[in-house]
């Protein structure tokens, strides 16, 4: 009989908790799997060399006279341009307040004077009314003398009114639900079994398996002592990402590169009703999600959904759940036979021992979704990174997205997040996926991760060419709140790419050449700690949610897979690695401060070879942000006369900073 966990009002029921090789959910649950894994199943489409992408972009910059489209969203999330205007009668200032944001009462949108009329752009909701009023003189409150239309402000006043703007170009907001917005989070990878060893008895590597490729003694254990210690908020990080959490084969696999592989990693799942037993219980992962959220910090899970690995019961009760691994003539390993794209991609298996889900058999699908489910109402977690989604059917996205919402959202109340992981640097790929309605929140931005390492890690380029990624990329994933990063666990570490002489000369490398020998090590001085954390502060002052990937905040080294897998360092750190960490936590506590970096428009100020300024603006609060990627200092042009202070360092600077050489200064006027 299947025993069913689920979440209640009052929190949630866990029942007959603890054997040490993990709880079971039920008696059956859908298997779940794999990603591609560098050095365990092929490459992934789309990599060395891949371009951005094609098809029109909403915004600038989206290629020639391609006819600019809205991006696609559910009306209620719509939002249209629209200018407040008052004619101007000697006011000091003016700014228009209203209900067209949750805070547009207390943060108004400033008018600017264009000629004899203050004006404002305001977004406002689709065909739908926004009561307002303007603001004069910081002090008194008026009603639009050019819009007759006004509704009672039940002070015993009167707020104009606008009802039902519509447009044919507009912009989209992500959906909001409860307390937590997830363009306010800053996410950190936490990859189990590589961060820190809580609890040595659980430790268990393989024999025969060398240890850059083994269980390292990673487990929960470590990561909650590291939740309580402080660590994350001390970062400024309020959301993590744990890997793959489900019991996982006891065999090894050998690896494209010959070498064999334990599934420290997570992606090869055996039982998906049970843990991993060396990273802990199912209880000991309740106690991480608790302690998370006692500490102000949201928890993502890595939900692998593509395949098992072929000892998992699942496999061989329900063979007919999975893709023949023979079909057609072909022995179907993607990349092998079959290719990683297209109708191949959906059906053929990473390995030839990781057996692919068939999601087009309604019960498989239906197994599956029911068990990322209950994963859910066992744990309290806040979203899921949903692994490889190119590689599945349609079908399973919109059918957790649809469960979701009726079955998990309409009893926390809360917004669960789920982003997706497909790594292309194709955009149209990526946002094909991206649909917080139906689909997913987001993807991962591979296609910018691209662009930052090039151009600003690498030097590769100009700013230029970065200035017009960036005004193609604006507003290209519609509602979408995407994940941004430099670094994961499928490339090699960032730092090697910010290094005076980058170990690779392309962004896209896999590093696997220098996985196993001549590993990178730690760089000296500190212009590759400087230039990465560059990358981070552009990352951390865009849209979306930026991802360390544990590590990279103290420029940890490495190689291809699994180099690029170390174990997290604690102590002993460079100059260098500490100036990067204590730099990452204050571009964190900078994007906290500012609506304007998580939720703002981003608009270029100027551009050189080496610098770009761009200003970043929503309804009071605007900043502008001056990166310099070159070895000298620079001076930045084309600020508004006034004066600004740095909130990096505190300086003080007028219209035309000079910025020093890697580095990046974030100006408010004062």
């Amino acid at each position: 009989m299947r025993r069913s966990l689920r979440l209640v009002a009052a929190g949630l029921v866990l029942a007959a908790l603890g054997c040490a090789d993990g709880v079971r959910f039920g008696e059956e649950l859908p298997p779940a799997g794999g990603t591609y894994q560098p050095g365990t199943g092929g490459a992934p489409s789309g990599g060395s060399g891949a371009s951005y992408g094609s098809g029109a972009a909403y915004g600038t910059g989206s290629g020639g006279d391609a006819p600019v489209e809205p991006p696609p969203c559910a009306e209620e999330l719509r939002r249209c341009a629209h200018v407040f205007a008052l004619p101007f009668g000697g006011e000091q200032s003016v700014e228009v307040r209203g209900d067209f944001a949750p805070d547009g009462w207390v943060n108004g949108v400033p008018m600017a004077l264009v000629g004899d009329t203050w004006e404002a752009s305001v977004a406002v909701p689709w065909n739908a009314p926004v009561a307002y009023k303007l603001v004069v003189d910081g002090a008194t409150w008026i009603t639009d003398p050019g819009n007759p239309a006004e509704v009672p402000d039940g002070l015993g006043g009167f707020n104009s009114v606008l009802d039902g703007v519509t447009c044919e170009a507009w912009t989209c907001a992500p959906p909001v639900l409860g307390s937590f917005d997830w363009r306010d989070a800053v996410l950190y990878f936490v990859f189990v079994d590589r961060f820190a060893n809580g609890d040595a008895s659980n430790d268990a590597p393989l024999p025969g398996v060398d240890g850059a490729a083994n269980y390292q003694g990673g487990d929960w254990a470590g990561v909650r002592a590291t939740i309580e210690s402080g660590y994350f908020e001390s970062l400024g990080v309020n959301a993590l990402w744990l890997s793959v959490p489900f019991d996982n084969t006891e065999a090894t696999g050998v690896g494209d590169d010959g070498h064999p592989y334990s599934a420290y990693h997570g992606y090869w799942p055996r039982d998906l009703d049970a843990t991993e037993a060396r990273f802990g219980s199912l209880a000991e992962l309740v106690g991480v999600v608790d302690a998370a959220h006692a500490h102000g910090l949201k928890v993502v899970v890595d939900y692998a959904m593509n395949h098992v690995h072929v000892s998992s019961p699942v496999y061989a009760q329900h063979g007919d759940w999975f893709w023949p691994l023979d079909w057609n003539g072909k022995h179907c390993v993607c990349g092998g036979d079959c290719s990683w794209d297209g109708s191949e991609g959906k059906r053929c298996w990473f390995r030839d021992y990781l057996p692919d889900f068939d999601f087009t058999v309604p019960a498989a699908r239906d197994y599956s979704v029911g068990n990322a489910i209950q994963w859910i109402q066992a744990t309290g977690i806040d979203g899921f990174r949903l692994d490889a989604v190119k590689h599945i059917e349609d079908a399973w996205v919109t059918e957790l997205r649809h469960r979701v919402t009726t079955e998990i959202e309409s009893v926390s109340g809360q917004h669960f997040y789920l982003v997706g992981e497909t790594f292309t640097g194709d955009r149209g790929t990526i946002a094909y996926y991206v649909e917080p309605s139906t689909k997913l929140d987001g993807q991962f931005d591979f296609p910018l991760r691209n662009a930052v390492v090039s151009q600003v890690l690498m030097r590769q380029g100009s700013m230029y060419d970065l200035d017009g990624f960036l005004g193609s990329n604006d507003g290209y994933y519609g509602a979408g709140i995407m994940s941004t990063f430099v670094g994961n666990h499928d490339v090699p570490r960032a730092i090697h790419f910010a290094a005076d002489s980058p170990a690779w000369g392309d962004p896209w490398a896999s590093g696997k050449d220098r996985a196993w020998q001549n590993q990178p090590g730690l760089p000296g001085g500190m212009s590759a700690f400087e230039r990465l954390a560059n990358g981070f502060a552009i990352l951390f002052t865009l849209p979306g949610v930026p991802l360390v990937y544990y590590g990279d905040e103290v420029g940890m080294p490495g190689a291809g897979d699994p180099d690029n897998r170390r174990f997290m360092p604690w102590q002993g750190y460079s100059a260098g690695q500490t100036f990067l960490r204590d730099r990452v936590a204050k571009l964190a506590a900078i994007r906290a401060a500012h609506p304007a970096l998580r939720r703002g428009t981003r608009t270029t100020v100027s551009v050189t070879g080496d610098t770009l300024c761009y200003r970043m603006a929503t309804a009071g609060d605007a900043v502008f942000v001056a990166v310099n990627r070159g070895d000298g200092a620079a001076t930045v042009n084309g600020l508004p006369a006034g004066s600004y202070v740095d909130e990096v360092d505190g300086s003080a600077h007028g219209a035309a900073p000079s910025v020093p050489a890697r580095s990046t200064r974030i100006l408010v006027a004062q």
